[in-house]
């Protein structure tokens, strides 16, 4: 991204913001709470818009794409993790991991092999039948983690992963995500508010009166 500013209101939580993130790369991105580090990631997801700037995805400026350009490119290239998991609670958990693929038009049975080889990854192949709220909150991260990756994306972002989480359970979603960065090339932005798990990425990003420094 270059030139990048984000205003909300009369408020500018993003200014001029230059960034570049190499491919395969582990980054997190910290910061005071207000001070833009969602919106950072929203932006990057092509979520949300900037106001001014360059915004630029494998090598495709996407700041004046359109509506069904950017669902495209998300549902090609990027995967998410959210805080609060967003499962469907009437889905099996199969059928979870497997609903992406059904925005690209995957027969039913083509998606859930897709799903099941996704959910052996994250250690969850044997709970594909039950729903999510059979599973404890770390168990339904796992599956989170395995339903954004069912679409093989090139960049994994993730919203505060482990804040609904206790610390050991933390730590293993934390070590999940680390390893599928190693083995599988894939580049991993992270939003979190806590030092010891930014320590765990490559690169540390902090969010603060509008700009973007590395820490």
């Amino acid at each position: 991204m270059q030139g990048i500013t984000r205003w909300i209101g009369n408020e500018g939580i993003l200014r001029d913001v230059s960034l570049s993130l190499h491919a395969g790369q582990s980054c997190a991105i910290t910061g005071p709470s207000g001070s833009g580090k969602s919106t950072l990631l929203n932006l990057i997801g092509l979520l949300d818009q900037p106001c001014r700037g360059r915004l630029v995805l494998d090598g495709c400026d996407m700041m004046h794409a359109t509506a069904d350009q950017r669902a495209i490119t998300r549902n090609r290239l990027l995967g998410f993790v959210f805080q609060s998991f967003n499962l469907l609670p009437r889905l099996s958990i199969l059928d979870n991991v497997a609903l992406p693929l059904s925005y690209r038009g995957v027969g039913l049975a083509s998606a859930r092999q897709a799903a099941t080889l996704q959910l052996e990854k994250v250690g969850l192949a044997h709970r594909a039948r039950n729903r999510p709220a059979d599973l404890s909150g770390g168990q339904r991260q796992r599956v989170a983690i395995a339903r954004a990756l069912v679409t093989g994306p090139r960049i994994l972002l993730a919203d505060e992963p482990t804040g609904n989480l206790d610390c050991e359970t933390a730590q293993a979603i934390i070590e999940l995500l680390c390893r599928l960065n190693r083995e599988q090339g894939m580049t991993l932005l992270m939003v979190t508010h806590d030092p010891a798990m930014a320590q765990r990425m490559q690169r540390r990003l902090l969010v603060r009166d509008g700009g973007v420094f590395d820490a």
